[in-house]
C-alpha cells in the first residue's frame, strides 16, 4: 500500500494521550507505505467535518516535545456518530487518500471506532486505548491510568501528612471516575509510598450506606486524630442513583452518562451537620489527568508504544481491532501490546474488582497494590516522618 494516515482522539485528555499521538507520528514518517500523517481536530467532529491539519513535517524535537504534553493537541469530542455522519466520515477519508485510521480514547471512543470500521473494507481501523478511568475492557490497564493513579496517591500522602500536621478536622479528597472505581482505589497507595494516606476510601462499584459511612468516621474521629477521606465523583446510593448530580447544565454527557456532582462536598457536609465535625471538601478535578508533574514514565513509554504497534497493525492488514496491554510479567513489571476485536470493548465498561475492596469495604487489598503500584513507575520520593 502508498497511503495517508489520519488520526483522531476522542473523549477526555490524559497527560499522555499526546505520547500515543508522538508514537504514531514518528513511526508513520519513518514507513515508506506511510505518505502523510494527517490529525483530525476535535476529534470525529473534525473527520465529519474535513477539519484536518497535517502532521508529516513535525520535527524530531517538537515530537520529542508532544510526547511530554498533557492535554490533546489535536482537541478532542463527546460525540455519538449518527447514521446521517457516515457520508461524510466516508468523503473525508476518500478525499485525503486515507488508508489508515486510528482513534484515540475510551470505551464510548471506541464504539466511534467500531462504526467507522463497519464503514469500509478499504481503511485499516485500529483503536488506541486512553482512559484514566481505566474502565476499559480486555486490556490489564489503559494509557493515562498510571499518571493519573500516581497524582492521587501522592496527593493523598500530602493531604494526609498536612492533615497530621494540624489535626483539627477531616478532609474528604474527591477523585475521577464516573462508574470505576480504580483511581479512587489508588489512593490507597499512599501507604505504600509513605506510610500515611486516607482510613477510608469510597468506590462507586460499592453502594454508599450513610450510616454506616458517619459510624465510621465518628469511629476514626473517636482515636482523637484528624484524617483523610478518598471518595470517588461517581458514589451511587443503595437504589443505584448517583449521590449527587450536576445541578447545571446538561444532565447527562453526549452518550447518555450522567455528569457527577462535587460529592466532596455533599460528604463534608453530611460529617458537620450530622456529627458536628469539621471538615473540609477536596477536589483537585480536571487537574488530575494532565499534571505533567506526576506523569508515570511507565505510563508514558506505554502510550508511546501503543501509537507505534497501532500504526504497525494497521499496515500489517489489521482492521476492526484495538491495541490492549497484556502484563507478561510482574515483578519485574514488563507488558507488550497486542490486538483485541473492538467488538469486546466497544461500551463496554470495567470495574474495580470486589476482591480488590477489603472485608470492611473501605480500604483495599494487598492485591491491589500488586496489580497498580508497578503502573506508577518506581522510585518514589522519601517523606520524613516523627513518630
Amino acid at each position: 500500500m502508498s497511503g495517508n494516515l489520519l488520526v483522531a482522539h476522542g473523549g477526555g485528555p490524559t497527560a499522555v494521550i499526546n505520547s500515543s499521538l508522538a508514537g504514531i507520528i514518528t513511526t508513520a514518517r519513518n514507513d515508506p507505505r506511510i505518505n502523510k500523517v494527517f490529525g483530525a481536530r476535535r476529534g470525529i467532529e473534525g473527520v465529519i467535518a474535513g477539519d484536518l491539519v497535517d502532521l508529516t513535517d513535525f520535527s524530531a524535537q517538537d515530537t520529542e516535545v508532544l510526547a511530554r504534553t498533557p492535554g490533546s493537541a489535536l482537541g478532542s469530542c463527546r460525540y455519538k456518530v449518527k447514521e446521517e455522519d457516515h457520508a461524510a466520515i466516508l468523503k473525508t477519508l476518500e478525499e485525503h487518500g486515507v488508508e489508515v485510521f486510528l482513534y484515540n480514547g475510551g470505551n464510548d471512543s471506541m464504539d466511534t471506532c467500531l462504526k467507522v470500521s463497519r464503514l469500509t473494507d478499504d481503511v485499516g481501523v485500529i483503536g488506541i486505548p486512553k482512559t484514566i478511568d481505566n474502565d476499559l475492557a480486555a486490556t490489564d490497564h489503559s494509557p493515562g491510568f498510571g499518571s493519573a493513579a500516581r497524582f492521587y496517591a501522592f496527593s493523598a500522602v500530602e493531604l494526609a501528612l498536612d492533615v497530621a500536621a494540624l489535626d483539627i478536622h477531616v478532609s474528604v479528597l474527591e477523585v475521577m471516575g464516573r462508574n470505576a472505581g480504580w483511581l479512587t482505589a489508588a489512593t490507597d497507595l499512599a501507604w505504600e509510598i509513605a506510610d500515611a494516606g486516607p482510613q477510608m476510601v469510597l468506590v462507586p462499584e460499592l453502594d454508599f450506606d450513610e450510616e454506616r459511612f458517619l459510624d465510621t468516621v465518628r469511629d476514626h474521629w473517636s482515636r482523637g486524630r484528624g484524617f483523610v477521606i478518598a471518595a470517588s465523583e461517581g458514589l451511587t446510593g443503595p437504589d443505584g442513583t448517583a449521590l449527587v448530580e450536576e445541578k447545571s447544565g446538561a444532565a447527562v454527557d453526549a452518550f447518555g452518562h450522567a455528569l457527577p456532582g462535587n460529592v466532596s462536598m455533599h460528604l463534608a457536609g453530611l460529617i458537620r451537620d450530622r456529627l458536628d465535625i469539621r471538615a473540609r471538601s477536596e477536589k483537585p478535578g480536571l487537574i488530575g489527568r494532565v499534571s505533567r508533574a506526576n506523569v508515570s514514565e511507565i505510563d508514558r513509554r506505554e502510550a508511546i508504544d501503543a501509537g507505534s504497534f497501532a500504526v504497525r497493525a494497521a499496515l500489517d492488514g489489521e482492521t476492526g481491532k484495538m491495541i490492549a496491554l497484556s502484563r507478561v510479567s510482574s515483578p519485574p513489571y514488563r507488558s507488550e501490546p497486542v490486538l483485541v476485536p473492538l467488538e469486546d470493548v466497544a461500551n463496554v465498561e470495567r470495574a474495580l474488582p470486589e476482591t480488590y475492596m477489603d472485608a470492611d469495604r473501605f480500604r483495599t487489598t494487598p492485591a491491589f497494590a500488586e496489580y497498580a503500584l508497578p503502573l506508577l513507575s518506581p522510585p518514589f520520593p522519601q517523606y520524613f516522618q516523627l513518630h
